[in-house]
């Protein structure tokens, strides 16, 4: 069964990018503890969903190594954009349960990582369509940012599936939303 799954990592105060839509404080901490899950979990993936600022973040940093060459990425904007001449991009607009749709039928039995921003992922929340918040919190306090999950309302209790710790600080909790 297909699941929508939103795996980020956020500074102690709940942040996923600086205001200016930096990760510095983010890589300083590197990918050894992390590149086995990591690989794990995207194992499991067949399609991704993200915004326009993370789409535009990624072919900045990335350059011509697109690192989902291999996936339908669907990216949520109004705007015109280019397409990475490496990936399998769609741009996609409107309402978030047809968005919703496409990914998962992409995705073919496979899940749909929601990679970001935080507003995406809200949408998907908003409308009962997360399964997990796959969290990674990060040892460092930012003070503001752009946040992990800006909902509309409360979401009910979160049930805990998995809790791991790491050398560097970090702790990575898996909560089912529904």
């Amino acid at each position: 069964m297909t699941k929508v799954q939103y795996y980020v990592a956020s500074s102690v105060d709940g942040f996923i990018a600086t205001v200016d839509d930096r990760l510095d404080w983010l890589l300083q901490f590197g990918f050894d503890d992390f590149g086995a899950m990591y690989d794990a979990f995207l194992a499991d993936v067949g399609s991704l969903v993200m915004g326009s600022t993370t789409y535009e973040w990624l072919l900045r940093e990335v350059g011509d190594d697109w690192p989902y060459a291999s996936l339908p990425c669907f990216v949520a904007t109004n705007r015109a954009l280019a397409p990475h001449p490496a990936g399998d991009i769609d741009f996609v607009q409107g309402d978030i349960a047809a968005i919703h749709q496409r990914a998962a039928a992409a995705a073919d039995a496979r899940n749909v990582w929601v990679v970001g921003g935080g507003d995406v992922a809200a949408q998907f929340a908003n409308e009962g369509l997360l399964d997990d918040l796959i969290l990674t919190i990060m040892p460092v306090v930012l003070g503001e940012g752009r946040p992990l999950l800006p909902l509309s309302r409360p979401t009910g209790k979160l049930s805990v599936r998995d809790v791991r710790s790491f050398a560097s600080g970090a702790m990575t909790a898996t909560y089912s939303l529904r």
